[in-house]
């Protein structure tokens, strides 16, 4: 009962880290996806699978929009696509009625939009799992950690017991 869908926001260094944090999550690629057009251009995001009846589809998106400036249409969205990546019509729909009911928890509203996954490039592998690699890092303690710390407070129930990038990494098998 797997489902595959891909997120995206902002850098996906973070992304990736929120993402293997949950519960429920299966594997998370981060790369690069693209949608059909105009929204074809490549875009950094990831790409995971989640088991809906461990983590529901609306707990995973309400994590994704709170750990990313989901209300902000900046400069950068072009590189940072503020999206839902869906693989099938079913799955569109469901992410869209789930952030219509979302949007009631923000001030402003969600440029967060719902896309067909249509093409994905993996990252360099020197960059996948980056904070398991780099978690003493500048770059972690400033960008990838306040959003964990938010998960701590926000998901607690949802977190996993263990980050598997890092048990996957400790066993030599790299991420699920």
């Amino acid at each position: 009962m797997e489902q595959v869908i891909g997120l995206g926001g902002g850098c996906h260094w973070c992304t990736e880290a929120v993402f293997q944090a949950l519960r429920g999550v299966g594997r998370v690629e981060q790369g690069f996806i693209g949608a059909a057009p105009p929204h074809d251009s490549f875009s950094e995001a990831v790409r995971l699978r989640f088991d809906p009846r461990i983590i529901p589809l609306s707990v995973l998106l309400r994590a994704h929009l709170l750990t990313h400036a989901s209300t902000s249409d900046h400069k950068l969205r072009g590189k940072y696509r503020s999206a839902v990546y869906v693989c099938d019509a079913p799955q569109g729909a469901a992410a869209a009625q789930a952030l219509a009911r979302l949007q009631a928890d923000f001030d402003k509203p969600l440029v967060t939009r719902v896309l067909a996954l249509e093409r994905f490039r993996p990252s360099d592998a020197r960059f996948v799992n980056y904070r398991q690699r780099h978690a003493d890092g500048p770059f972690c303690a400033s960008y990838i950690d306040p959003k964990l710390a938010l998960l701590g407070r926000e998901f607690a129930a949802y977190l996993a017991d263990e980050p598997r990038a890092c048990a996957a990494a400790a066993e030599g098998r790299g991420p699920r």
